[in-house]
């Protein structure tokens, strides 16, 4: 009796354990960004948008962002709310869990990053340091 009940609650975790798990997303858009990401791969008959980090600013880093054909090796795909970007290998590590957003009112139109990982950032806002 008691090792049925074992054999069961083994058979229970095997079972338990081989179900896929949902994967979290490398960065989360906003329906915003979504639809201006939308917009321009499709003015531009683009299939993915690029993001990635360069070293430059005040700070030492700032995004990239640009339109690309196809998927390089080692990038990561984000596929959200219709668009898919690509997240340069070598950028991965600052924008983890990074949140991309899109505002805009009657001086300016641009995307905003929400990073945990950002430790500091300029005065200006153009770049930052994780």
């Amino acid at each position: 009796m008691v090792r049925a009940s074992l054999w069961a609650l083994a058979e229970a975790a095997v079972k338990e354990a081989v179900k896929p798990r949902a994967k979290k997303q490398v960065m989360e858009l906003t329906d915003a960004a979504a639809n201006r990401i939308r917009q321009l791969l499709e003015a531009r008959h683009k299939e993915y948008l690029r993001v990635g980090v360069k070293k430059r600013g005040c700070s030492g880093l700032s995004y990239t962002l640009n339109y690309a054909d196809n998927k390089a090796k080692f990038e990561e795909v984000v596929e959200a709310k219709g668009v898919k970007i690509l997240i340069e290998p070598t950028a991965l590590m600052h924008i983890i869990g990074t949140r991309m957003d899109f505002v805009s009112d009657d001086l300016k139109a641009e995307f905003q990053f929400s990073n945990p990982n950002s430790k500091g950032s300029c005065g200006c806002g153009e770049s930052f340091t994780t």
